[in-house]
């Protein structure tokens, strides 16, 4: 995330003598990636972010691994995760390998009574039901339907939501997301054909400074593990911050098609990558205009990648019996495509109404107990006549 900003208060110098109105010193910190060679922000903190009253025991979180080996279609029906109170607590790891963590999550109420920080992977939460706010040290981003907040380790955050219906779809990745080297110019700016730009981008705003002292709950995660510490200042004391590392959001209703006369492949809907998986947006669109076209995807073979969609709202036409919060897998070495009929079907179409979130990773994904718990055993059974 390339771009320049700044908010609340900020020295005119870096690394120079910036004072509280009583006299003491802000407290500067560089956070930054790989080590101190990618980019950084510099953030303002009215006490040292390092004051630590007391460490809890730590918690276990490990994805509990059902199926390491994975060969077999399969689909699940993601709105059947039970929603929970508490928002850690809701989100359920479901596909998972050494790279990225996907996970579901149904939350009923707000992070109130603590905060959360992700130090072991990058955040991408799609919202599929819901409304509210993401609170940090940036600032605040409200959030809705469609959108992909973007949370980079190492942030702690909030999530604050407006009720108690909320659907989320959650990867972790453990190297960082970033836009796909083809959208973006050697400075780092958004090229013409990029099927989105910096004006659908949703930056941290209205930023708020909590000079407290007292306890705070702050739930770090790292190696699997939620490690319980208590601040002895509020996480959000910044009185000012400047640079290119932040959260942020965009709005999958914000995301241009590339459409063509015959059918397109999944690279034209990508939204993020890293050297390990990609991710795409399938959005509404126009159909192929040859007028021989199928617009239905030809059958494809993952020779080097597992396939994972997740389907939020429409018409799928080359799917049948596709629900609202299913995900499907296809993993690697066997091809799938059109159910039957489906290319049929979609001869003469125009347009399709469709909303999805495609995950595609470049080693297999394993699978949790929890994804067996809402499974659809007769999945690969479907492309059958």
């Amino acid at each position: 995330m390339p771009q320049y900003l700044s908010r609340g208060h900020v020295p005119r110098k870096r690394h120079t003598i910036f004072r509280k109105p009583d006299g003491s010193l802000y407290a500067e910190e560089l956070v930054s990636t790989e080590g101190f060679s990618d980019v950084y922000s510099l953030i303002y903190h009215a006490f040292p972010p390092t004051i630590v009253n007391e460490i809890g025991e730590p918690v276990d979180v490990a994805p509990k691994i059902a199926l390491a080996k994975n060969m077999q279609h399969r689909s699940f029906k993601g709105f059947n995760i039970e929603p929970s109170e508490d928002y850690l607590e809701s989100r359920k790891a479901v596909l998972v390998n050494s790279d990225v963590y996907i996970s579901l999550a149904a939350p009923k109420k707000s992070m109130t009574d603590y905060f959360f920080k992700n130090s072991q992977a990058d955040e991408m939460i799609f919202v599929h039901r819901g409304k509210g706010e993401l609170l940090t040290i940036f600032g605040s981003i409200p959030f809705e339907y469609g959108d992909h907040i973007i949370i980079p380790r190492g942030t702690i955050y909030q999530l604050h939501f407006e009720n108690e219906d909320n659907r989320l779809f959650i990867v972790e990745s453990f190297l960082p997301l970033r836009f796909p080297k083809r959208y973006v110019n050697k400075t780092g700016q958004l090229l013409e054909h990029a099927p989105f730009h910096e004006r659908d981008i949703k930056t941290p705003s209205n930023l708020k400074t909590f000079d407290e002292r007292g306890e705070f709950l702050v739930k770090i995660k790292r190696s699997d593990t939620i490690f319980p510490y208590i601040y002895g200042s509020h996480p959000f004391d910044a009185i000012g911050w400047d640079g290119c590392h932040y959260p942020f959001a965009i709005s999958i209703h914000d995301f241009e098609p590339i459409t063509g006369r015959i059918h397109q492949p999944p690279p034209v809907h990508q939204t993020f990558e890293t050297n390990t998986f990609v991710t795409c947006a399938f959005v509404p669109r126009l159909y192929d205009y040859h007028p021989q076209a199928i617009p239905a995807p030809y059958h494809h073979s993952n020779v080097d990648s597992d396939e994972v969609l997740y389907y939020v709202d429409g018409d799928f036409m080359s799917r049948n019996h596709i629900e609202k919060g299913m995900i499907t897998l296809h993993p690697t070495g066997i091809p799938h495509g059109p159910h039957p009929g489906a290319a049929e079907r979609s001869i003469g179409q125009t347009k399709t109404e469709e909303l999805a979130v495609m995950v595609d990773t470049f080693k297999p994904l394993m699978l949790t107990i929890e994804a067996f718990e809402i499974e659809d055993p007769d999945y690969h059974k479907s492309w059958i006549y």
